[in-house]
C-alpha cells in the first residue's frame, strides 16, 4: 500500500496567514485505485476502509497533525454547524460546516462537485470549514458558519474565506425543478442561470453564487476557480462519474488547522 507519491495539495496566497495551515487537496498522492484512484478519503465510499483511512493520514500528516485530529462530519447538504475542540470521528455527526479556535485540530470538508469553503479570522484564532454545494448554500450554511465563529470570538470583517476546487459553470446543468426552486427563493438568483442547449434547463454559476453571499455576509470572498468536472487529472466529480454511469465515485478532502507547523 506505499506509494511514493505525496499529496500536495493547492493554496491560495489569501490563507497563507501565519500561524494558519490550510490546503486544497486534488485526488493525488494516495493509494487507492481504479476509479477511486488514488486520494480519496471518502468513507462513504465503496473503497477499500483501509485504503481511505490511510489516504486520510496522509492528508493529516501533510496538515501537521495526528490522523484523529483531521476532523470530519457526515455531510448531508444541510445549513449546520457544529464546534470543534477535541478529536472527532469521520462519519458519526451529520453537519455541513466545522468551527474551532484550538490550535492543532484540523478541520476538513469533503467534495466532488460541491463547494469547500475555508475561513479563517488571524485576529482572532477563529477557523472554519464549510461543505456548499446549491442546497447548504441556499439554505444558509455559509451564513450560519461565520455566526458560529462570531460565537468563537471572530468578527466577519476580519475574517478570510476561499472557496476551492468545485463544478463551473459551464459545467453544471440543472433542470426546470432546480431552476424554478432557485428563482422563487429569491428573483435575483436568476443572474447566476444562463440558458442550456435543452429546453427548460439552464447553466448554474454556483462558485458566483457562493462567492457573493460571502461577500454579502460582510466576510471578503475569493476563489480558486478551478473545475472538478473538467480536470479530471486532479479531482474527482460526482456528475462526471454520473454521465459516465460508473458505480460510484472518489472525493477531495480540503482542510485548514490552527498552529505553527
Amino acid at each position: 500500500m506505499q506509494d511514493a507519491m505525496k499529496p500536495e495539495p493547492l493554496r491560495s496566497n489569501t490563507l497563507e496567514i501565519q500561524g494558519i495551515r490550510h490546503g486544497f487537496f486534488t485526488r493525488q498522492g494516495g493509494v487507492s485505485d481504479g476509479i477511486y484512484g488514488s486520494l480519496n478519503v471518502g468513507l462513504g465510499s465503496s473503497d477499500s476502509r483501509e485504503r481511505v483511512l490511510e489516504n486520510r493520514r496522509r492528508v493529516a500528516c501533510a496538515m501537521g497533525v495526528q490522523a484523529e485530529n483531521l476532523c470530519t462530519v457526515y455531510q448531508c447538504h444541510s445549513p449546520d454547524v457544529i464546534t470543534v475542540d477535541a478529536p472527532i470521528g469521520g462519519q458519526e455527526i451529520k453537519a455541513d460546516a466545522m468551527v474551532t479556535a484550538t490550535p492543532g485540530m484540523a478541520l476538513g470538508v469533503l467534495a466532488a462537485d460541491c463547494g469547500p469553503v475555508l475561513f479563517a479570522d488571524r485576529e482572532a484564532g477563529v477557523i472554519g470549514a464549510a461543505h456548499a454545494g446549491w442546497k447548504g448554500a441556499l439554505y444558509g450554511v455559509l451564513e450560519n458558519t461565520i455566526a458560529a465563529m462570531e460565537r468563537l470570538g471572530a468578527r466577519r470583517d476580519n475574517i478570510v474565506a476561499v472557496l476551492g476546487p468545485s463544478i463551473s459553470q459551464a459545467n453544471y446543468e440543472v433542470g426546470p425543478e432546480f431552476v424554478e426552486r432557485l428563482t422563487m427563493e429569491n428573483g435575483a438568483n436568476a443572474a447566476y442561470l444562463q440558458p442550456s442547449d435543452r429546453a427548460g434547463h439552464a447553466l448554474f454559476d454556483l462558485n458566483g453564487y457562493t462567492i457573493d453571499r460571502l461577500e454579502r455576509a460582510g466576510v471578503s470572498a475569493s476563489c480558486l476557480g478551478r473545475c472538478t468536472y473538467a480536470e479530471e487529472d486532479l479531482f474527482f466529480s460526482y456528475r462526471r462519474t454520473t454521465h459516465r454511469k460508473e458505480p460510484d465515485y472518489g472525493r477531495q478532502i480540503s482542510a485548514i488547522v490552527l498552529g505553527d507547523a
